[in-house]
This record gives structure tokens, sequence and C-alpha cells, in this order.
């Protein structure tokens, strides 16, 4: 019999967590996947009432990951994927025991704390016949994929030089607010690792490059701020990065640019033109050729490419945002697993993050702060 639908799980995302929440809502929004397991946090209590509220039944509520991996694992009615929305520390450990137990991962990034570990659970999965996704959300947004159609049928020409930009100002807030030393995880080494901002959303601007363009990294040059002074891990990233055919990029990024939210900035130019996107305008995409008027392209417009059309959700000027991008990653992804739980063969070209993926930003990380630490020289990739 055909399956239409799969089952999924989660581990993390209790305690009212907002990655969690966009998770949740991305996976249910074209029903193609329903929660039915999850190990949602460690306060017993607050993961029976999780799993309530959220629907599981009481007896797939798992008091630990580990419980969760190995009865689910087992059950003929198991969860088909797992999504893993835990601290950075946890995602190797958690995502090779339920590949072990024959299951599909989904993996907040940064994939895992090292691309060693990266690499070997990529190998996992290959050699259990498994898919994992890492979430990297930008690109899902469905304007993008109009710029992406510019750039693979070189109506921009040659790509010469990329900027791209990510300023936040949460952990300045954070460190003045918060009261729960836990909740400040990612400044801190043994959960974060080697890295904070640039593990956490420079890699994000990698992914939105290589997605968009096809380009791979290749060598880097990193300068690291560090805030407060003598903080043991990144605050603020400048990153000079030569890719595939000597594109030159510059990415930068920080957790304390005040008056910043969440403002992320995509410049790709061209011999022939410029496509511009902007976090804080989703739905636009700014399109300029040499010597004429510059555009600005809408979601959900007949002039769009397919691609960009068929993402969009709603009616054109409705704003569509992170929810419905992670909406349309949960789509590729679930979509591909059904194909491939049932045997069939299909046109549809997928768009979905891999582990593959998750092993190259983690491979940015490595070589950024080998360049920061060793004088800002340049690194290979």
């Amino acid at each position: 019999m055909k399956k239409t639908r799969l089952q999924y799980g989660m581990v993390g995302g209790g305690n009212g967590g907002n990655i969690g929440g966009a998770h949740r809502r991305g996976a249910m929004m074209d029903s193609l996947a329903v929660l039915t397991a999850g190990a949602f946090t460690r306060n017993t209590e607050q993961n029976q009432r999780d799993g309530e509220t959220w629907g599981v039944p009481a007896d797939r509520v798992y008091d630990t990951w580990k419980q969760m991996a190995e009865a689910e694992g087992a059950r003929e009615d198991g969860i088909d994927f797992v999504t893993i929305v835990t601290p950075n520390d946890t995602h190797y450990e958690i995502a090779k025991a339920f590949l072990e137990n024959g299951i599909h991962v989904v993996c907040e990034k940064p994939f895992t704390m090292t691309s060693d570990e990266g690499k070997e659970l990529c190998a996992l999965a290959k050699e259990r016949g498994l898919e994992i996704c890492v979430t990297y959300t930008y690109p899902h947004y469905p304007i993008l994929q109009e710029a992406k159609h510019l750039i693979e049928s070189g109506a921009i020409g040659k790509i010469r030089n990329i900027w791209a930009e990510y300023p936040q100002d949460w952990l300045l807030l954070a460190m003045d607010e918060a009261k729960d030393p836990d909740s400040l995880w990612f400044v801190d080494p043994k959960k974060s690792g080697i890295s904070n901002v640039t593990s956490s959303i420079t890699v994000h601007l990698n992914y939105l490059i290589t997605s968009m363009t096809g380009l791979k990294p290749e060598r880097v040059l990193a300068d690291f701020d560090c805030y407060p002074d003598g903080a043991p891990l990144d605050t603020t990233s400048h990153v000079l990065a030569r890719y595939t055919g000597n594109v030159h990029a510059a990415l930068l990024c920080s957790f304390t640019a005040i008056g910043r939210d969440c403002s992320i900035g995509l410049k790709i130019f061209g011999e022939k033109g410029t496509v511009e996107w902007y976090h804080d305008d989703p739905t636009h995409l700014r399109v300029a050729f040499l010597g004429e008027p510059v555009q600005i392209r809408t979601c959900k417009q007949k002039y769009l490419c397919k691609e960009a059309y068929e993402m969009s959700r709603l009616p054109a000027g409705h704003p569509e945002g992170f929810y419905e991008a992670f909406g349309n990653i949960y789509h590729s992804f679930c979509t591909f697993l059904l194909d491939k739980i049932n045997g069939q063969t299909s046109e549809r070209t997928y768009f979905h993050p891999t582990g593959e993926d998750g092993v190259t930003g983690i491979r940015l990380v490595e070589a950024c702060v080998k360049s920061n630490a060793n004088g800002n020289i340049w690194v290979d990739v």
C-alpha cells in the first residue's frame, strides 16, 4: 500500500523553545508528517505536558532520546524520521543513535561539532540507506528560487563578487537580561564547540551562497571579535572567501550589532546583472541588469520561474516568512522520503540541505577558526 504520510519524532523543542516551534509548524504545513513521538525536555513533567499538548501518545513520550531511538527503531509502526533541536554538542550522538536504529534524521545546524563527526554520520547513513537533512533555512524563501533561476540560466552572467551579511544584537540583550546561565549556552565552548557566531550564522550565509550559485568555498581569511574582551568564542566574524572559479566573497556576521534583529542581506554581482535579497523584506527580489532600470520581483507572480511560483503558498502581497521556509524544507524532504519509501521515481527536483551540506558548513567553520588563530591568514576549506 502506498504511503502518503510520515511519522516523525522530535528530540528537544520543549519548554517553549523557538526553533522547536518552527520545526513543528514546518513539518505539519503540508500534512506530510505527523508528530508521534518525542523526548522534548529533560523536565519530566514538562515533557509529558508538551506531548499531551501536541497530541503525542503518552507511551511514545520518552524520558531520554536513547530510550526513544531504541524503542521507535524496534516498533513496526515506528517513526520514519527524527528532528533534532538540541544544543550543538549533542547532535552527533543523538543522530548516530537514530541512524543506527534505522531512522532518518533532520538536524539543526551546525550539523556536528567537527567535520570528522559529520563525515562519519554521512557514511553511516549511506551504509544504512538512510537520509539526513540539515536545516539551513533561508534559501527556502520562495523568491530566492527566482534568484537561483536567474543565476543558473546565465541571465546575470559570470559571477564576480558576493557580499553577504547577518547582523543581530540578541547576545547583548541576553547577557543583559538572562537570569539562567543555561540560556547562554552558545558562548560555552563545551556546548557550542570551537565557534559561536561563525558556526551559528556564517554557515547560513555560506549555504545561501552555495545553494543559489552552485559554487563551493575553497579558501577563507577570517578575523573574529570576541565580546566581552577575552571571551572564549567569536561574537562577530568577518570572513573573506574565495569560491569555485575564483569568485570573491565577503561574509559579515555579528551577535553584537545593536539595532539589528535578523537583518540578512545577500548581493550577488555578475558581469551582466545583480540579484539582491534582504530578510527584512523577504518576498521581494531586487534585480538589476546593466544599463536597465532596476526591477523588484514579487512572490506569486506569473512572471517568476516555475519553482519560485510554486513554492509560494500565499497570493502576491501577503508576506511569507520563516515558518513557510521551514515548511518548504520539510515539503522537499518528506516528498523525497515518501518517494524513496514507495519506490517511486520522480522528475521532481528536491531542494533541501543534506548531511553533506552540513559537513561543508563545519569545514568552513574549522578553516575560519584556524585562519583567525594564525594571524588572519588564508586557509583552505
